[in-house]
């Protein structure tokens, strides 16, 4: 059984934009992408949208919904009451370039500047070995879809635009952590986490957490476990001993 959903959705570009109120037909079973196109289609055809898979998989639809970031495609309808008011309004943490559809090439930026992965010298391409178990570690974070909503969520670039030249974000901390939890890579990436993406200034609230489509434990797994390997790393007082003496002998 179809209804009129009430919408409240955000009109402009970068130089100024306002929430426009529309009724769009709802059927059963449908998600807010579903209830977009359909705006699309009927009202208004120049609405500017980013969407590609429309399965929860490809992370294009991100949006704020009543406030809150998440994907639309995974948004189902039913979850708001008939009489509600849904209001989808672009991501906040990135400039707007029309309607929905944000620049988050920011995200791109930050992806370039952590180094690849780096395998032993030693090893040729099929001669890597590893335990099931350090697969396993690093599995979770390459779930990753980039749909950005942590990026979105997290208050230190939110919030203060300022922070983003030396703030990667929850995203690329979990790279960081994949890549330094990864036995064979040689590179130690911890001081660079520190450093150079601004790990300490991550005070782990867990909202990227709460907002991650798949269920990626973004602060308990990855944020949490760097912040203790870099405090090992810089402050414990027996490793920079072990340290100090390493490179005298080297000397």
């Amino acid at each position: 059984m179809g209804y009129l959903a009430k919408l409240r959705v955000w009109r402009g570009d970068k130089e100024k934009g306002e929430l426009v109120n529309y009724n769009v037909e709802v059927s059963e079973g449908e998600v807010l992408l579903d209830v977009i196109h359909r705006l699309q289609a009927t009202e208004s055809p120049d609405l500017a949208v980013r969407w590609n898979c429309k399965a929860g998989k490809c992370g294009s639809c991100s949006a704020e919904i009543n406030g809150k970031p998440s994907l639309m495609c995974m948004t189902r309808m039913n979850t708001f009451g008939e009489e509600s008011e849904v209001t989808v309004t672009p991501l906040r943490s990135f400039p707007v370039i029309k309607d929905l559809v944000t620049d988050v090439s920011f995200n791109y930026k930050k992806a370039r500047e952590v180094p690849a992965f780096q395998p032993p010298k030693n090893l040729k391409a099929g001669e890597y070995r590893m335990q099931q178990i350090d697969v396993e570690r690093s599995q979770e974070f390459r779930k990753c879809i980039e749909c950005f909503l942590c990026q979105d969520v997290c208050h230190v670039i939110r919030d203060h635009e300022e922070n983003k030249e030396s703030f990667a974000g929850p995203r690329f901390f979990i790279r960081l952590a994949e890549l330094d939890m990864h036995p064979l890579d040689e590179l130690d990436r911890k001081r660079e986490a520190q450093e150079t993406h601004g790990l300490g200034m991550c005070n782990i609230t867990k909202c990227c957490t709460e907002v991650c489509p798949e269920h990626i434990k973004i602060t308990d797994n990855a944020i949490i476990p760097m912040k203790e390997r870099v405090v090992d790393k810089k402050y414990d007082p027996l490793v920079w001993l072990g340290n100090t003496i390493s490179r005298r002998k080297s000397s």
